[in-house]
């Protein structure tokens, strides 16, 4: 685990000299190609953010599923103050999940958040001191994996799609939950409980 940053940001120096086309095709592509497949993974990803979690590096962990914090940490979205936009998604996925006063705060003054008020704003689920940080997220991973893998990549899916303005994300819960009938992690989850013993996932 690095000491001092989650992820500092961007280089500046390698777009500083990009035309709008250029800078069009890097957003595009760091989307795609990361932000939006991390968001979209059927597997749960944990941000373990720790020091500095800056620009692209914040963008980052809110593609995760969610966020876990060391105490030291900071973060914000300084774009601005370099004449541009937060690109990988960033005016999207912070008013998901702070509200649109507060990201349009945070963005606008490009200035950076502590851990504390991070978790205030509901950017992290959880604050902890440095050397707490891996093993909480293991222990929540360990809690995750208790349950069915096909069930939660439903789940991802379907909250997924709730922040769509293309998709129904009420349409998709339910397809998600009736194709979860047909599946053997739901015979074996409620054989389990009907026989009051823990479920054996296949996947898991």
């Amino acid at each position: 685990m690095a000491k001092k940053a989650f992820v500092a940001g961007a280089d500046i120096s390698e777009f500083a000299d990009f035309s709008v086309k250029k800078g069009k095709k890097l957003a595009a592509k760091g989307q795609e190609l990361l932000f939006d497949f991390v968001e979209n993974l059927s597997k749960p990803v944990i941000a373990a953010v720790n020091g500095f979690a800056l620009g692209g590096g914040l963008e980052l962990a809110m593609a995760c599923h969610f966020r876990v914090a060391s105490d030291n940490a900071k973060m914000g979205l300084p774009e601005v103050s370099l004449g541009v936009i937060p690109g990988y998604g960033g005016t999207q996925r912070l008013p998901q999940l702070v509200g649109k006063g507060r990201a349009l705060e945070m963005i606008m003054t490009a200035g950076m958040i502590s851990a504390e008020q991070a978790k205030n704003y509901g950017l992290v689920n959880h604050v902890v001191n440095q050397e707490e940080l891996l093993p909480l997220c293991l222990k929540i991973a360990d809690k995750i994996c208790n349950n069915s893998s096909v069930a939660i990549s439903y789940a991802i899916k379907a909250v997924n799609a709730g922040f769509m303005n293309t998709v129904n994300g009420y349409e998709q819960e339910i397809e998600a939950f009736g194709a979860c009938f047909g599946t053997d992690d739901f015979a074996e989850g409620t054989t389990a409980f009907l026989e009051k013993r823990k479920a054996d996932f296949p996947g898991s």
